[in-house]
Order: structure tokens, then C-alpha cells, then sequence
């Protein structure tokens, strides 16, 4: 059977021919995107057994003649995408499981009434362009696509997928607490004079009218210059008026005592050359000018989309960011998606909502709860039209910025999720500085780390090299939820013998996941400080049990393990069972003998069979941080493999140290995201996986390889100069 073409508006449409033409094991030969939506090449799946891509058989030498043929051949077009190459060919044996990962949903003949139809459509209706809403729904889960249109929970998956795209100011002092110099730009009319009274005002609710002052540029307008003395007026500060052509250090120099200061700017077209020269005019002195600007929500979206590249590229010009938003005239917006999807593509973060001429009533700080759920609630007519507002980028362009937010929106939650993950970037900062001074770096990173409170816990690693390795697995933290902490700590950096590690992290650390056994001095301690310890032993470990001196083997030989949990361990889905026996060890003192095996749930077939002893006071609810030390034993092998990932692609220009802290702290955030199974979890790791591009059979090691690709990719931007325009640091 020949190579077929299949055109469709989205990848959805173009697979659901594929299937109803070639069957569910079709094979796809390749994938474009056209004009016209999506281009795909597949054929049936018994075409491929008889393809033969070899020139010979080993059964005969080549003749002169021509090789011989396929048995089938490609159609004869000058298109370059149908003369795939018989490399790819070869190939197609791999694709087989593409189908079955992402296969059509099934659609009933209205064609909407699948949770993934439902919400295209919302996000269409309310006003949400067609680029975000592809980028939001591609990561929707299988089990969730499946459900009816009437099913809340694809409803509440979208709002949180929205709400963590959406960058907002977290807490309003950290805006009114920075002291310096704040000007709102943007075209006529939106609302800066208003805004400008606004901020003000909340200003001086926070801090009393002797630190600030208002400024105006707007010498055009006529009443500007008297709008907002009115309003300087009623809060009893100062204003003052810089011309066009004057230096902003002069009038600094006007301001002295002023601590916050807050420019309301000339009003001009996004299309004015002007503007360049007004945002250059902002930021030619000495003194740093924030940058804010206005986007009115009751524009058109192709008009909001021109503002915000216009003013941002102006703001490059002019070596500025300009990063941050107000959003104004809300309550005049029929739909608040558009502004949003805006603010959303363009990696901006939205400071406050204005929605009235109320000074300071009519303007909140920006939340993303309040905001999705105001533009996903518009009451807007099903027969409206929803357009995509037109860019002015390229196609590549725009579709590296869609990488770009991704990232951003990847970063952004990993900061939030592991509470030192901004330690372990600053690891990889020093890796891309001169190698003469990174031990020093380093050596600052790490006295300031050890000055937290981050950690409550530590798994404490085997005291041995890694096989066929040079190093020690570092010992992992834990906060106080029990998950692993970024920064690791490296072990030939601690103290020598059991109880000076102990003693040192005494003041900070109350749990102690053991590899073995402590001495009893170190074991006496632990006891008498009433810490909490666990610790793994061999099954060759004696206790003493009503009396008899028992190997903990001979221990649980005839034992039935009666408790069954499932886990996550290495990557895969496995089942814990258990059993404890009261018991004194060979000090006396009370403890409980544990056994553990581990076991494929499918094959029952036994994995693991591990054994602990911990404290009698702490009775059965222990099980928890068993299972935690137990997942820790895949940390090592993610170690391994981002080490060699690292060694591959620094060149040796990183040293071993900082690699090995950069590997680890890697390899404990994907652990962590691996066993978590809450909703922000899955749709971090569906994203994470998204950017890695490829299926793994193992979990683990593709969250650690694409957790890899983040932060290589950071870096890369960073080198860039480009850090702060999409959010990436």
C-alpha cells in the first residue's frame, strides 16, 4: 500500500482520518504544519513488513544493475515532505505506540460533546485565542478528555492550568516597599492619570504622603497638568511637571526626601515613532525608571496585541525591560480572556485590575483565581465569533516564544513547589562562571544554605564511592512535608564519624533516615535527644526478641507480611508490604524490627526485601519515613545519569564538586515530582515531559533528563541577555 496524505485543521481531525482510513495500527511517516492546519504521511501497518530498506540480501552480492525497488513507492510529487528519505522508513517500526499514546477522542455526531470539545469551544467563546488554547489543551489528560461535556472536573483542570500561566504580583508591599522611581506608559485614554492617583493612594494608606510624589510629562492634553494637582491635591502631595526636553536627573535632583516617586506619561499610539523616544527620554539618566505598562481590557485584541509588542520593543531600544502590567477599565470589558491571553503569551506580569474612576476603591492587586474566573464566565453570545488577534512575528518566532513560556511556566512552578529550588539555579549560575573562582562561589553558596531552616529531615547517604563512580552520593534534606530538598549536601564536606555529623545539624534536623546501623555511642545520643531515627540493616542484624537472640532473616522467616501500600519506586509503580516485631537490640534498648518487600503488582514478582530498625516510642506510624528512605534509593542511579549528562556538556570547565551538587539537586527535584500525585504535580510533570519531546518507559529518568533541558535551556538565555523578558530567573 502506497504513503497517504491526510490534511486537517488540527492534529486531532488529521489522526481521526488516519484511523478510519488505515486502521488503529496505521503508521505515520511524518508531520508538518501547513497554512491550511496539519499534514500527515502515514500508511497501513502491513505495509511495513513488506518493506525491505536494504539495497542487498545477505543471500546475494549486488549487481550491476539498479537496486531493487521497494514494494511500495512514494507518490511521484515535487513536494520534498513526500520524499522521505528510507531512513525514515526504517524508522516507522519505533512510531508504532504513537497512535495508542494520543489517540482521537470519540466524538459523538455533534462533534462537541467531549470534555476536550467543550473546553475548546469555551476558551474560543469567552476569548481565548487559538494559539493558547492549542498550547493549554494539548496537555490535557486522557481520562479527563474522555468525560462528557457535563463533568466539572475538565472545567476546574483548565482554570488551574490558566491560573499557573498567569504571573501576578504576589504580595502589593513588595511593589510599594521597593523605593524608586515608577512610570505608567501606554496609549490615550487607557487610564494613567486615574491609575496614577491610585497607586498613589495606596502609597500613602502605607506609608503617609512625606515620601512620595507625583510627576506628569503630559504637556499635550489640555487640563492634565490640572487632573492630577486635583488629585495631588486630596492626598496632600506634591506634583511636578518634567518637560520633554528636560533630564530626568534634573528633576531627581528637585526631589530630594522622596523615597517613591510615580510618573503619569504622555498618551500615544502603540504606532507613534515617538514612543521610543519617550521611553529612551525615561531611562537616559543616572536613575532607574520602572517601567509599567497600561493594557485597557475593553480594546480590540489585535490593538492589545500591537501595544504590547510596540511599548516592549520600544523599552528594548531603549536598554529597559518592561515586564509588568496594569490592567484598566475592566468593568467596561464585555470580555476579560482577550487581555488576559495577551498578558499570558507575552509572559507578562499583571500588578492590579482597575475597574472604575473611584480613587482608590476601583483597583485591586491582580489574583489569578478572581481574573480566570471572570474571563471564563463572560456571558457572550455562542454565535460570537472568537479570532486569534493577528502577530506581527514570524511563525518561528512565535512558536520559540511558546517554547519560551513554557519554560517560564515550568521554572516558575518549580519555585513554588520546591521551596530551595532557586539554591540549586544558583549552583547552575556558578557553573557558567570563569572556573577560578567558582569553588569560591560555591563556598558562598553553601554557608548560606547552612543558615536556613529549610531543613527537618535528612536521608543520610551510604559513607562508599558509587560503584564505578569517584564519588559519594550526597545526603538529601528533607522539609517539612518530607520531600526533598534541591541542595543536597556533599559528604566530604561533613565531619568525620557518625556522631559529629549528627551532633553539627542537631539544632536544625529532628529526622534521620539511616543507611546502617550507628555506633552505640552515636545510637545513645540519637536516644537521649529524642530525635527521630530510622535506619536500614542487613537481614544478618541480631536483636533480641522474648528473650532469644534472633538474624532479623530468621526473625520474619515464617512471617506473614500483612500491610500492603502502593508506592513509587524507580521510576514504577510497585507495592510495599510489611510487618514489625517488638524487639530490644544488643544494647537493650526497645525497638522495632521491620521487613519490606517490595513487588510488581502485575507479576507479584518480589523486587526488593529490605529491613529496619527504629525507635518502640514511635510506634507503627514510622511506616512514612521508611517509605521515604526506600524511595531515596533511586536517587543515586538519576545522580549517575544527570552527572554524565553534565560531564558530557560542560567540557570539564565545571568542577566536580559543583557538578556532583548540580546532579543530585537535580536528580531529588525529579524524584520528588515522580512521587507526588496531586493535580498541580501531574500538570508540572506533563509539561516537564512536553519539553522533553519523547516517551521513556521509566518516569523518573525522563522528568530527570527534561528537568536537564530546562535548565540547560535557562542557562542558554540567560547567556542570551534575554533573562527577565520571559520570566526565565
Amino acid at each position: 500500500m502506497s504513503v497517504r496524505r491526510f490534511v486537517g485543521a488540527n492534529s486531532r481531525d488529521v489522526m481521526r482520518q488516519v484511523r478510519e482510513v488505515l486502521g488503529d495500527d496505521a503508521l505515520i511517516v511524518a508531520n508538518r504544519r501547513t497554512e491550511g492546519g496539519v499534514e500527515i504521511l502515514a500508511m497501513a501497518d502491513d505495509a511495513v513488513d513488506q518493506f525491505d530498506p536494504s539495497p542487498t540480501t545477505p543471500a546475494e552480492e549486488p549487481k550491476a544493475s539498479p537496486a531493487p525497488a521497494p514494494v511500495f513507492s512514494l507518490p511521484k510529487q515535487p513536494d520534498p515532505l513526500e520524499a522521505m528519505s528510507e531512513r525514515l522508513l526504517r524508522e516507522m517500526q519505533d512510531m508504532r505506540e504513537l497512535l495508542a499514546r494520543r489517540q482521537p477522542l470519540p466524538t459523538t455526531q455533534s462533534g462537541a460533546d467531549t470534555a476536550y470539545e467543550h473546553l475548546r469551544q469555551l476558551m474560543a467563546r469567552v476569548g481565548f485565542s487559538t494559539e493558547l488554547s492549542e498550547e493549554v489543551l494539548e496537555a490535557l489528560p486522557d481520562e479527563l478528555s474522555a468525560l462528557e461535556a457535563t463533568n466539572d472536573a475538565p472545567l476546574n483542570w483548565l482554570r488551574e492550568q490558566l491560573m499557573a500561566r498567569l504571573n501576578v504580583l504576589q504580595h502589593e508591599e513588595s511593589f510599594f516597599d521597593q523605593t524608586g522611581i515608577v512610570a505608567l506608559v501606554g496609549p490615550t485614554g487607557v487610564g494613567k492619570t486615574t491609575t496614577t492617583a491610585k497607586l498613589a493612594a495606596r502609597f500613602v494608606m502605607r506609608h503617609g504622603t512625606r515620601p512620595v510624589a507625583l510627576v506628569t510629562t503630559d504637556s499635550f492634553r489640555i487640563g492634565a497638568h490640572e487632573q492630577l494637582r486635583i488629585y495631588a491635591r486630596l492626598l496632600d502631595t506634591p506634583m511636578y511637571a518634567l518637560d520633554a526636553e528636560q533630564p530626568i536627573d534634573e528633576l531627581v535632583g528637585r526631589l530630594q526626601g522622596k523615597q517613591w516617586v510615580i510618573i503619569d506619561t504622555v498618551g500615544m499610539s502603540q504606532r507613534d515613532q515617538r514612543v521610543i523616544e519617550q521611553i529612551a527620554h525615561l531611562q537616559g539618566g543616572k536613575s532607574t525608571v520602572r517601567l509599567v505598562l497600561l493594557l485597557n481590557a475593553a480594546s480590540q485584541p489585535e490593538t492589545l496585541e500591537e501595544v504590547v509588542l510596540r511599548y516592549r520593543q520600544a523599552a528594548r531600544a531603549a536598554g529597559a525591560e518592561l515586564d509588568d502590567c496594569i490592567i484598566t477599565k475592566q468593568d467596561e470589558a464585555g470580555r476579560l480572556a482577550p487581555v488576559l491571553d495577551i498578558v499570558m503569551r507575552h509572559g507578562m506580569r499583571v500588578l492590579f485590575g482597575s475597574y472604575g474612576q473611584q480613587v482608590p476603591e476601583d483597583m485591586v492587586v491582580a489574583t489569578p483565581p478572581a481574573l480566570i474566573d471572570q474571563a471564563l464566565s463572560a456571558n457572550v453570545s455562542s454565535s460570537a465569533r472568537a479570532e486569534t488577534a493577528p502577530l506581527s512575528l514570524p511563525r518561528w518566532s512565535r512558536d520559540v516564544l511558546g517554547q519560551g513560556r513554557r519554560l517560564s511556566s515550568v521554572l516558575t512552578r518549580l519555585r513554588q513547589r520546591v521551596v530551595d529550588f532557586h539554591r540549586l539555579e544558583a549552583a547552575w549560575d556558578i557553573a557558567a562562571l570563569p572556573g577560578v573562582i567558582q569553588d569560591q562561589r560555591l563556598d558562598e553558596l553553601l554557608a548560606g544554605a547552612s543558615t536556613t531552616r529549610d531543613a527537618l529531615g535528612v536521608v543520610w547517604s551510604p559513607r562508599r564511592n558509587e560503584r564505578g563512580c569517584d564519588w559519594s552520593m550526597p545526603d538529601v534534606a528533607l522539609n517539612e512535608q518530607g520531600a526533598w530538598l534541591a541542595l543536597t549536601r556533599l559528604q566530604h564536606r561533613q565531619l568525620a564519624g557518625w556522631q559529629p555529623r549528627l551532633v553539627r545539624c542537631a539544632g536544625d534536623v529532628a529526622v534521620h533516615l539511616l543507611p546502617t546501623l550507628p555506633d552505640a555511642e552515636a545510637l545513645a545520643w540519637l536516644n537521649a535527644q529524642h530525635l527521630t531515627w530510622v535506619s536500614m540493616v542487613p537481614a544478618s542484624q541480631r536483636v533480641y526478641c522474648q528473650g532469644e537472640r534472633y538474624t532479623l532473616r530468621s526473625l520474619f522467616q515464617e512471617s506473614t507480611l500483612t500491610h500492603s501500600v502502593g508506592i513509587r519506586f524507580r521510576g514504577q509503580s510497585m507495592q510495599l508490604s510489611s510487618a514489625y516485631v517488638e524487639a530490644q537490640d544488643v544494647s537493650g534498648n526497645p525497638v522495632l524490627a521491620w521487613v519490606g518487600e517490595v513487588s510488581d503488582p502485575e507479576s507479584t514478582k518480589r523486587i526488593v526485601r529490605r529491613y529496619w530498625l527504629t525507635p518502640a516510642r514511635l510506634g507503627s506510624d514510622v511506616l512514612t519515613l521508611l517509605i521515604t528512605q526506600l524511595q531515596s534509593d533511586g536517587l543515586a542511579s538519576l545522580t549517575k545519569r544527570a552527572w554524565q549528562q553534565l560531564k558530557e556538556a560542560d567540557g570539564g570547565d565545571v568542577s566536580s564538586e559543583l557538578r556532583l551538587l548540580m546532579a543530585s539537586g537535580a536528580a531529588a527535584v525529579a524524584g520528588h515530582l515522580d512521587i507526588v500525585d496531586d493535580e498541580d504535580a501531574q500538570a508540572l510533570r506533563a509539561d516537564l515531559l512536553r519539553l522533553l519531546g519523547t516517551q521513556r518507559k521509566r518516569r523518573d529518568t525522563a522528568l530527570l533528563d527534561a528537568l536537564v533541558h530546562v535548565l540547560m535551556a535557562r542557562d542558554a538565555i540567560r547567556q542570551l541577555g534575554s533573562v527577565s523578558r520571559e520570566g526565565v530567573v
